[in-house]
């Protein structure tokens, strides 16, 4: 299969994008926004099967992590910075009809674009396991602590009041909840992709997001599309696990909200169904692409 990698100047840094085969027929391309921010491409390798079925996947680390790392720019770490790199990427490798693909911040971005850039070209959102807004986020995960020992609870109750995430009582309790609704710690039997040296975008998302999954309080905290997805038109796939930080409560809110969508739950799927029920994920989705080019 071909495998196309290269650099696109953006700001005064380059992004680096990687391109797994090539759109036959009447197929577009999927583009795929990663999670984070600052989490790298590296997990969607997992998906390039996709491109069997002849269609190009384009994957790209975003500003400030990865190969598109930087150095430190909190300045730069917001929304607009990464969704106009979206639009310089398009521009750039001619990418006038797609399929967008957003997990997690991902989707946020995707949801973002979709609602205040109405973009043309696009033929259709996969939306996977990623939120309308940080403030319903926020609830569910809070919601969810309430699930931990209580040992865990008053480790996080006491980061959050001092300000001090250092402590190794906090650091259980959030490996826990990160466990139980996001992943599995990366084991030498994790596919290659996962296990790769990366250099993660620690600052884009402590800057953007905030300390943890539960406590949005960067850029990101007042994001809030809850009321403009309604006017989404294209076709929207929505993707989420059962036990996924994106809780089927979050996840039927959008598919509730947006007019033309659907919605796949994963039943043995945390954050990343894509990686947990990987033939699944891949069938879903090539049904989807096809139906919708």
């Amino acid at each position: 299969m071909k495998i196309m990698e290269g650099y696109m100047p953006y700001l005064e840094y380059k992004t680096y994008y990687r391109i797994v085969g090539e759109c036959k027929g009447n197929k577009k391309p999927l583009v795929l926004l990663h999670g984070g921010p600052g989490s790298t491409h590296n997990y969607f390798e997992v998906l390039d099967k996709v491109a069997e079925d002849g269609r190009a996947l384009i994957m790209y680390d975003q500003l400030g992590c990865g190969l598109s790392a930087t150095p430190s720019r909190p300045d730069l770490w917001h929304a607009k910075t990464w969704i106009e790199e979206l639009i310089q990427l398009r521009k750039y490798l001619g990418l006038d009809e797609i399929h967008l693909l957003g997990q997690s911040w991902g989707g946020m971005q995707t949801i973002q674009y979709a609602c205040e850039y109405k973009p043309e070209g696009i033929k259709s959102y996969i939306l996977s396991s990623t939120l309308p807004s940080a403030a319903l986020w926020e609830k569910e995960q809070r919601r969810r602590i309430r699930y931990l020992p209580q040992k865990m609870q008053d480790a996080i109750a006491k980061a959050e009041k001092t300000n001090d995430y250092s402590s190794k009582e906090y650091k259980e309790a959030e490996a826990e909840f990160m466990f139980r609704y996001c992943a599995s710690p990366v084991e030498s039997d994790s596919p290659e992709c996962l296990r790769r040296e990366k250099i993660s975008g620690t600052q884009a998302y402590i800057i953007a997001w905030g300390q943890n999954e539960f406590t949005p309080s960067g850029t990101l905290k007042d994001f809030d599309f809850l009321e403009e997805i309604q006017y989404i038109q294209e076709p929207c796939l929505i993707i989420s696990g059962l036990v996924d930080l994106c809780s089927p409560l979050i996840a039927k809110t959008m598919y509730d909200r947006i007019p033309n969508s659907k919605w796949e739950l994963f039943e043995f799927s945390r954050h990343m169904p894509f990686i947990e029920e990987n033939e699944k994920y891949i069938k879903v989705l090539n049904k989807w692409l096809n139906e919708n080019d």
